[in-house]
């Protein structure tokens, strides 16, 4: 009998499992995967045009992985899509500072530091294809000593994270941070 639960509970939990919907990738096509939700009770509210800062500070987990904090505003940006908002409805600044600074260097510098290389390449890429201000605090370039003549062309320098922060919450921007 027990044998037969056991089947039984197998079967159920594969045909759940195979009923999971894929990510998708509305934006944002390489990265930020999320679930459409075509039920959700709360979604983004289509009148409105979004303005997000966000503080981008934590480091990579491992050098030759993905940044999350990177992979977040992907899925922040794929998410108000997949939840209805058209994407000139959204309009975001990232402020990248501390450990996740090091991501901005290109794919010569992170090689020659960490000996892989840059896994956040084609991230930037597309962000910056979607309309994202990328900004990193050059305070953290110099306290870290990352060359600002060998980062990737998408970011900017700023006089520093706290400054674009402060700027864009000034101009009405919602404050997140990653």
């Amino acid at each position: 009998m027990r044998f037969v639960v056991s089947i039984v509970l197998c079967l159920f939990s594969f045909v759940s499992l195979s009923q999971t919907p894929s990510r998708v990738f509305p934006v944002i096509k390489d990265f930020g995967g999320v679930f459409p939700v075509p039920d959700a009770a709360e979604k983004p509210d289509a009148s409105l045009t979004y303005r997000v800062v966000i503080e981008v500070e934590r480091m990579s987990d491992k050098p030759d992985t993905l940044n999350w904090a990177l992979n977040n505003v992907a899925r922040l940006i794929n998410l108000h899509a997949v939840g209805g908002l058209p994407k000139n409805q959204l309009e975001v600044v990232m402020a990248i500072h501390g450990g996740a600074a090091f991501t901005v260097m290109n794919n010569d510098a992170y090689r020659s530091k960490y000996n892989v290389d840059n896994p956040n390449l084609k991230l930037y890429q597309q962000l910056q294809q979607a309309g994202v201000k990328i900004f990193v605090c050059g305070q953290s370039l110099i306290a870290r000593k990352i060359d600002r003549t060998k980062m990737v062309p998408e970011v900017k320098v700023a006089t520093s994270m706290l400054t674009v922060i402060t700027t864009y919450q000034t101009k009405g921007y919602a404050y997140l941070k990653f």
